[in-house]
């Protein structure tokens, strides 16, 4: 094995596996093979066929016990993750658990973990229940597990599958991500990371775990799979990366890259996980933070953040009038898929905070009763820690304050109240909007 300054030996697992689990009250009503074979057409290849034949393979179990069988899921750590009180409600009444497991080798694809997703989302979708993915420690409903599953170039969103959770200690902010695991790649870590870049870190660890993914991968391509994959010590993460990892590959614009260090840190506890370390380039002068702040700097330039609060005043009033007048009209759209091709459904909504309602936006994934919306948090809110970016959420619409469309180019309709925060003008009626 070479051994080289610019570059550090990762050692690669065995094997690995996924595992989910879904509740339900009584038996299932159809076998794992009928519920897979009624995706048929919904679900992309080649994860459909993988899914049938991991299900007739030695490399997948389905398994249907006694809920009473299993120690409890910690409710404290499912609501962290995102789950909500119906979830957990379901949860409690649960007298049983479809267990799906799979085992694969390292490598791309990650077939234990793309087969066993689409088993157990479709064996909820006949129950109409929900996913519990363990290693997550996360409910998903089952048309959210099922679209984080490859479409038919075989893309995914990484924030599909990678977390970015954080904690704050005498030093800063303390980020990980948890998630690569499933890969057989280490998780990384960055300490210190100064309180105001909660958000904007949140985002270059995700594009970083993008990067680091791929070189992976990339050392899993041979016929063995090695004891270890040299990654480089220097690790290049652009705005590229960041926008690829949240599938949006043509919403950021060309910036400059940033290098982050990558350092081995072993656990000392034979029960604790290890980690790769993201820190500045050797030579670095003064802190750690001000190179993150400065890395930071590049890499979302003349990007606005998502967190803003909101002024008072009339044009303020009548963007939020406007907006929740036509927020109706926006879910039938979203429900017919009547929205344009490639654009995504955004709603902003409040979270009581000291100072005052904080005001985050969120990307809309479901909306099947009109009183609430499921989606994904598009930023790290402030006065919330459950709420991160990427991080499921469900929303009251009566505390949606505004609402967008997205697409490549940007805002395509809506974003009223976000017009009088950056300019001050009065909305423009969507009737006007062109």
């Amino acid at each position: 094995m070479l051994i080289t300054d610019d570059f550090l030996p990762v050692p690669v697992p065995e094997s690995l596996s996924a595992t989910y689990l879904v509740p339900m009250v009584g038996l299932p009503k159809v076998s794992a093979k009928t519920a897979v074979a009624a995706l048929t057409g919904r679900l992309a290849e080649p994860v459909h066929g993988l899914a049938r034949q991991m299900l007739d393979s030695p490399l997948m179990s389905v398994d249907t016990r006694p809920i009473s069988e299993f120690p409890e899921l910690p409710p404290d750590l499912l609501t962290a993750f995102g789950a909500t009180e119906e979830q957990l409600a379901r949860l409690a009444a649960a007298t049983h658990l479809v267990v799906v497991q799979a085992e694969y080798r390292p490598g791309w694809p990650p077939a234990h973990e793309w087969a066993a997703r689409a088993v157990a989302a479709a064996v909820a979708e006949s129950v109409d229940g929900d996913v519990v993915d363990v290693f997550g420690l996360q409910f998903l409903d089952p048309a959210t597990a099922l679209r984080s599953l490859p479409d038919e170039q075989g893309r995914i969103r990484l924030v599909d599958w990678v977390l970015v959770p954080y904690s704050s200690d005498t030093e800063g902010l303390w980020f990980t991500t948890k998630g690569l695991r499933r890969f057989g790649l280490l998780e990384l870590q960055t300490q210190g990371v100064p309180d105001h870049l909660t958000r904007a870190w949140g985002a270059v660890m995700t594009g970083a775990a993008r990067r680091l993914l791929r070189d992976w991968t990339d050392g899993l391509t041979g016929d063995e799979v090695p004891a270890f994959v040299q990654l480089p010590v220097l690790a290049t993460v652009t705005g590229h990366d960041i926008a690829v990892a949240y599938g949006n590959p043509e919403q950021h614009g060309a910036t400059a890259p940033v290098l982050l260090r990558l350092e081995l840190d072993p656990a000392t506890d034979p029960e604790a996980d290890s980690f790769l370390s993201l820190r500045p380039p050797a030579g670095h002068p003064g802190p750690d933070g001000r190179y993150y702040a400065a890395a930071c700097a590049t890499l979302f330039s003349g990007i606005q953040p998502d967190v803003r609060y909101a002024r008072s005043g009339d044009a303020m009033s009548r963007a939020v009038a406007t907006a929740r007048a036509a927020l109706g009209d926006a879910r039938a759209r979203f429900v017919a898929g009547r929205l344009p091709a490639e654009s995504q459904l955004v709603v902003k909504y409040g979270l009581p905070g000291d100072d005052g309602p904080e005001y985050v936006w969120a990307g809309v994934t479901s909306w099947e009763a009109p009183e609430r919306i499921v989606g994904v948090s598009a930023s790290d809110a402030n006065t919330d820690p459950s709420v991160r970016i990427g991080a499921p959420v469900v929303v009251e619409a009566t505390d949606v304050v505004d609402w967008a469309v997205l697409d490549a180019t940007g805002v395509i309709e809506g974003g009223w109240t976000q017009a009088v925060l950056d300019s001050g003008e009065p909305p423009t009626p969507p009737d006007q909007q062109s």
